[in-house]
């Protein structure tokens, strides 16, 4: 197989969430673990940081290493999903994997691990462990699938653990309550493993307290006593944080929601600095400065708040559920003076409604899908926005969607693309 075969392999023949929902979901570490055997405890070969929550971990991640990366370290970056290339997920300092090496992995291994009918996220997972002690990397930032206790990513002894936030999304495996959801996500803590919580609620905050003193695991809430004081968006479409002991800091990723993205990482390198892997970050200012100004050069990340062009101004975000889209919703309304136009669509698993209620009435929308068997219908969308008040027409895929929001849309206009990831990856796939 080339490598456009075998991913239509991986995606086609195995099951997997991000294609299927609930019947691609594999509950356990049973293959995993056996996984992990087969290639000789792969992470156990670098030192690890484990990010989990419901949104912004993929922003954590990225910053983290980022930062790792500009400070000297060999960083692998283990993230999902990809936007428009499977070899995304699995970065060793930014560079993807090789399609070689997908490859070669899948002919050389298939006959061990399809036997054990493996899930997509199963088998990848295994593959970025192994690659990351191929090529030697001195840390590895893994960012959690979904949930965290029973994510085939939680075999590692992270030097810490992240959770972002907790916000109801994948309620059907998690759990209906924001407790429950949280207990999940604390199953990433390990025994004496330092924790860091970047936001917090009255319903979570005593769960992850009680799972850190049974684990013995150090616990500090990052909004506590916050680092970061205040943000405001630059021309350039970044962010100009103003923080309490590092001064001003400029970040390439656009979107108000950074803010606390960028709080949480630096708790987390604090704590990564008192094990010995960095400097105390004021000493180490310039690695920090520049690995947060150069994220996406450094890591390859789209989709956050990312400018595309202007004249018409356009801007796409993976933001997907309503946790989300409480900042994307703030943000789309600091759009001045700008006729509105929002490509939208969404997948069929989440709290569509609760979302659409938090989109601005007064714009021009285009209802697409996605292609994914996970997509909502077009047309089942719109029924549901006009409910809301929300007006616009239907299209079948999200390039005709573009098109025509591009054909209608005046130069002083402003598009915006999102409502899914798999949305934003087909833009970017097939529109840019």
């Amino acid at each position: 197989m080339n490598y456009q075969e075998t991913c239509e392999y991986l995606y086609n023949q195995m099951p997997m969430f991000e294609k299927q929902g609930a019947t691609g979901y594999k509950e356990g570490l049973s293959n995993t673990l056996a996984l992990d055997e087969h290639f000789g405890h792969p992470h156990k070969a670098f030192a690890t940081i484990h990010v989990g929550g419901t949104n912004g971990k993929g922003s954590v991640s990225h910053t983290i290493a980022s930062i790792l990366q500009e400070s000297g370290y060999r960083i692998g970056l283990y993230t999902s999903p990809h936007l428009v290339d499977f070899r995304e997920r699995i970065r060793v300092n930014g560079t993807p994997i090789s399609e070689n090496y997908v490859v070669e992995f899948v002919d050389k291994e298939r006959a061990f691990f399809e036997p054990l009918h493996p899930s997509f996220f199963e088998v990848t997972t295994a593959m970025a462990f192994k690659y990351f002690r191929d090529m030697e990397v001195d840390i590895a930032v893994i960012e959690v699938g979904l949930g965290g206790r029973l994510d085939c990513t939680n075999i590692i002894t992270p030097l810490v653990s992240v959770i972002t936030n907790i916000s109801y999304d994948h309620t059907q495996f998690l759990g209906e309550t924001l407790a429950e959801i949280a207990a999940e996500k604390a199953g990433i803590i390990k025994k004496g493993v330092p924790v860091v919580i970047g936001e917090n609620h009255q319903e979570t905050r005593p769960v992850f307290e009680a799972k850190a003193k049974e684990m013995e695991a150090p616990i500090i809430f990052a909004e506590d006593a916050p680092e970061v004081v205040s943000a405001h968006i630059m021309p350039n479409g970044g962010m100009l944080y103003t923080t309490k002991h590092l001064g001003d800091l400029e970040g390439d990723l656009g979107g108000i929601y950074q803010q606390k993205n960028l709080n949480t990482a630096l708790f987390a390198l604090k704590q990564i600095a008192l094990q010995g892997y960095l400097s105390p970050l004021q000493d180490d200012f310039f690695e920090l400065k520049n690995g947060l100004k150069n994220v996406i050069t450094h890591t390859g990340l789209m989709g956050r708040w990312q400018q595309i062009q202007d004249n018409p101004q356009v801007v796409c975000d993976t933001g997907h559920n309503v946790g989300g889209w409480e900042y994307i919703s703030q943000q789309l309304a600091l759009v001045k003076n700008k006729q509105m136009h929002i490509v939208f669509g969404m997948v069929n698993d989440k709290d569509v409604k609760g979302v659409l209620k938090l989109l601005p009435t007064d714009a021009s929308y285009y209802f697409t899908q996605a292609n994914s068997k996970r997509a909502l219908q077009s047309q089942t969308l719109q029924a549901m926005a006009m409910e809301l008040g929300l007006k616009g027409k239907c299209y079948p895929a999200v390039r005709e969607a573009y098109k025509a929001a591009m054909k209608a849309a005046g130069k002083d206009d402003f598009i915006f693309v999102g409502g899914s990831s798999y949305v934003v990856g087909d833009f970017l796939r097939t529109c840019i």
